[in-house]
């Protein structure tokens, strides 16, 4: 555990931030492992199966993801305030309604994938193959709600060592089995989702067992093991919001994949590979606000105002350092990037990929601060304004992509995120502004 509301506010930031990239990488690369491996050994019909379910695969797990770090908050407050009784019991409410959420999720997801998938023009020779993929994780999006929610829990006190330990020993594993059931077995995209979904049961096996017993103030008497009403609408609204905004970037994707499809199998493979790039880039920015959200929520709660102001802008400059670093790193290292899908140099996949990511490189700085800001007013409770700031991203980044993709392209993915990205800050810089003279 770690009490964020007395001492260096850097290194507390830094030190809680690593160990929450790190596990996102982690996450990152069993996502991408499946790409690569099926890209390589399974062709480019696979990869576009894989590539138009991503997007819809996203949706759900941040759903899920949204509604635990919207509970987190609540989490980290009461843990601020040293109000463990309550803290217990919003741990249990989350753990009760989430599960029950999530099984209901499933139902549906399961039931809609064909026709949400034709929806989005998915071309007919990638249909059935998407449409296996999609079932598999949709099925193991229980141990997906079990991580999240064991690793939302550990955060909020401070932990964001352990989580990150169990992703990795079963990123390993996923990249063990997406070899053994693609290229020994010959099971194609139904092997890469089958190890995706065991990986996932493994690191939430993994996150109970230690939680069991190395943690003590998680264990509960069945006395302790309640839905508490009263903190289920509180929790609802923050998780409700935080799930909403989360989902709403993922939707937004799935739109934009809608102006890609009728491009060809070539585009589609194309942009499945670039988005597990740009997931590299946005992902540890997005670990840095979640940060920032840990810290000045705890700090709220401790009613510390100075260390809050501090904590912003320490965050906001990690934000910053962090883009200099990948932008560099997907300038200089595109054409060996888009390989690592594609082995051919002389490929479309990979001639179009060149020219995204290299656009991308300057482009990351915009979401860098985006994603900073929306840790701040997670932080303080305000989880109204991420919404509504992502949504006029997502509008801003899908009507750009209807009107730039079929007549650019590629690029037209590329300006059209910059397009949202500007109208997003046009949005929040005000408020943020406004929020922290009044705070």
């Amino acid at each position: 555990m770690t009490d964020m509301t007395t001492g260096n506010i850097s290194k507390q930031l830094i030190r809680f931030t690593i160990p929450l990239i790190l596990a996102n990488l982690f996450q990152l690369s069993y996502n991408a492992a499946d790409s690569i491996i099926v890209g390589r050994f399974a062709g480019t019909e696979a990869l576009a199966a894989v590539g138009t379910a991503n997007p819809i695969i996203n949706i759900t797990i941040f759903f899920i993801i949204g509604i635990c770090t919207g509970a987190s908050v609540l989490m980290s407050e009461y843990f601020g305030e040293g109000n463990i009784k309550k803290f217990k019991r919003e741990v249990s409410t989350t753990m009760i309604a989430g599960f029950i959420f999530t099984l209901l999720l499933i139902i549906i997801c399961v039931i809609l994938t064909k026709p949400i998938l034709r929806l989005i023009n998915t071309p007919e020779e990638i249909l059935l193959a998407a449409t296996s993929y999609l079932r598999i994780i949709f099925f193991g999006l229980i141990f997906t709600f079990l991580y999240n929610v064991f690793a939302s829990t550990l955060r909020s006190i401070g932990d964001s060592k352990t989580p990150l330990i169990f992703l990795s020993i079963a990123s390993v594993l996923n990249v063990v089995m997406d070899l053994m059931f693609v290229i020994i077995f010959k099971m194609g995209v139904n092997g890469a989702a089958i190890a995706t979904v065991i990986a996932e049961m493994l690191s939430s096996i993994f996150c109970f067992i230690y939680v069991y017993k190395k943690v003590p103030m998680l264990h509960f008497s069945k006395e302790e093991i309640v839905l508490d009403r009263a903190l289920l609408n509180i929790t609802a609204k923050y998780s409700w919001v935080s799930a909403m905004q989360q989902t709403c970037l993922y939707v937004g994707k799935v739109l934009v994949q809608g102006a890609i499809n009728p491009l060809g199998v070539d585009a589609i493979a194309t942009f499945n590979a670039v988005n597990r790039v740009d997931d590299f880039a946005f992902t540890p920015q997005q670990s840095i606000a979640v940060a920032m959200t840990t810290f000045l929520a705890q700090n709220r709660g401790a009613k510390k105002h100075k260390r809050i102001k501090q904590g912003f802008w320490i965050g906001m400059k990690l934000e910053t350092i962090y883009w200099g670093l990948i932008g560099i790193v997907v300038y200089f290292g595109a054409q060996n990037l888009m390989q690592l899908f594609v082995p051919s140099k002389d490929s479309k996949v990979v001639e179009f990929g060149v020219i995204y990511l290299q656009l991308m490189a300057f482009f990351y700085i915009l979401p860098s601060w985006t994603n900073g800001i929306q840790g701040y007013f997670r932080g303080m409770g305000d989880l109204k304004v991420t919404l509504r700031s992502t949504f006029v991203q997502i509008v801003a980044r899908v009507l750009f992509a209807y009107l730039l993709i079929p007549k650019m392209g590629i690029v037209g993915v590329a300006l059209s995120c910059l397009a949202g990205w500007i109208v997003m800050l046009t949005y929040e810089i005000p408020l943020c502004i406004k929020h922290r003279s009044t705070y």
